[in-house]
């Protein structure tokens, strides 16, 4: 299983709740994303008209192909069922949140899936404490290493 993922969005982001969805995709975006030609740290998705919407996420085009090869940052619609697209759109009216990819991956089956998350956004003193607590945990685990 190929999976890559979004790092910026964990340190911009409280994430509240994941889905995993389908993406629609060409095939020369599907044949980049497997070379991992893919950019998504920027991107968000939001809710027209019933559906889900992904954008803002590059994914570089094929260099093998000629000129059937796909526009970089397109829009991409996301596969979600009509009940959770309405259970997203309610919260999103409520709380004040945003529709943020997480991951991207390749599964057993061959099909791409985006992890999309209702995510809040971080404040600044929250971003300090996420970078403390990172290198706290570096610290204790390379003096664990060096305990060894």
């Amino acid at each position: 299983m190929i999976e890559f993922k979004n790092r910026k969005a964990s340190f911009e982001y409280f994430f509240l709740q994941e889905l995993e969805c389908g993406i629609v995709l060409k095939g020369t975006e599907i044949k980049s994303i497997r070379l991992g030609k893919i950019n998504f740290k920027d991107s968000y998705a939001k809710i027209i008209d019933n559906e889900v919407w992904l954008f803002s996420m590059h994914i570089s085009p094929y260099e093998k192909t000629t000129y059937f090869n796909h526009e970089p940052e397109r829009k991409r619609k996301l596969l979600l069922h009509k009940r959770e697209i309405k259970r997203l759109k309610s919260k999103i009216d409520q709380d004040g949140v945003t529709l943020i990819p997480k991951s991207i991956h390749i599964n057993e089956k061959g099909k791409c899936k985006v992890i999309l998350c209702l995510a809040k956004g971080k404040k600044m003193y929250d971003k300090r404490d996420t970078i403390q607590s990172k290198d706290l945990k570096r610290d204790i685990e390379r003096r664990m290493k060096a305990g060894e």
